[in-house]
């Protein structure tokens, strides 16, 4: 299974959505799609679902032109665009019998698609009394009720509450285990390092970068840890041990250290850190490595 952009353009008069898109996303696997609000990212999963007709080049799926032979392109696709509007009087089930009989599907299986998401047991409720929530997670099973191999969705957890967002990604990650492949939009940086195994970045039209989280991992990674203690910190012990470039103080109890070192070496020095007579309780590095990606590519605000 395949996710192909060919020259990919867009363009509304003189000014580019989407400029000369190459990019292949292939296998079962997350992908993100990042980049700020006005990036092109919701254009793009637009031209792939034949919601929009590009200017120019060609947005294929498993080797068809989604706009030349969009039945066949999406026959296996499974989309989540935008936030959906529901009909509120209508409960989870009425609603993807609906979109089955809409869609004159005969492979619809209504009950997995809402076991998947959580909300079987909410089947024969009105969603008009859901939360942003459950809302979204009933939109997902429409995406599901056909058992696509292919997922897109375009910024699940948009608006949404803290709890709500924490849902929909646990929902996302149990969909992985299916072997889908998932390509996900988003401008949030942590939900793309928890969900994914892959991220594209795009800016003003333009695909920046095209990596895998691992990678990016390696590239961009700080040699430095955020410790903190159950005890006050004896800074001039932890700048005794050998590994250690600096040390910041950020409270009694709490320190930033920068270190010479692989990630063998940040296991030694929390060996060490230990021996010395620091009581961590938490440890970890003090930057993300794809915020740091995406600050060279991109710079400005992370969630602009």
């Amino acid at each position: 299974m395949y996710i192909e952009a060919i020259n990919l353009t867009k363009k509304y008069g003189n000014f580019f959505a989407l400029k000369e898109l190459n990019v292949k996303f292939e296998g079962a696997k997350c992908i993100g799609y990042l980049g700020p609000n006005g990036a092109g990212k919701t254009t793009t999963l637009k031209l792939f679902t034949n919601l929009l007709n590009p200017t120019s080049g060609k947005a294929i799926i498993n080797g068809y032109s989604v706009k030349d032979e969009s039945t066949k392109a999406l026959s296996n696709v499974g989309t989540l665009i935008e936030t959906p509007g529901l009909y509120p009087y209508l409960t989870p089930s009425e609603l993807l019998q609906m979109l089955c009989e809409l869609r004159m599907a005969s492979n619809c299986d209504i009950k997995s698609a809402l076991e998947e998401v959580g909300m079987y047991e909410w089947r024969n409720k009105k969603t008009g009394k859901f939360s942003k929530g459950m809302k979204q997670r009933v939109a997902l099973a429409a995406a599901l009720i056909t058992n696509p191999e292919i997922l897109i969705l375009d910024e699940p957890t948009s608006g949404m509450d803290p709890r709500g967002m924490a849902e929909i990604r646990e929902v996302i990650k149990s969909l992985k285990k299916e072997k889908r492949m998932i390509l996900m939009s988003s401008h949030l940086l942590p939900e793309v390092t928890d969900v994914c195994e892959e991220v594209a970045m795009i800016n003003h039209g333009k695909l920046l970068l095209y990596e895998s989280i691992d990678n990016l991992n390696n590239k961009f990674r700080e040699n430095s840890v955020m410790v903190t203690a159950l005890n006050d910190i004896d800074e001039e012990r932890v700048r005794a041990i050998d590994m250690v470039k600096s040390v910041e103080k950020l409270s009694p109890k709490k320190i930033k250290i920068e270190f010479e070192g692989d990630d063998n070496t940040r296991y030694l020095l929390l060996s060490k850190l230990l021996s010395s007579g620091v009581k961590v309780v938490d440890y970890r590095l003090s930057g993300m490595p794809l915020e740091k990606a995406y600050l060279e590519m991109i710079g400005g605000e992370i969630n602009e």
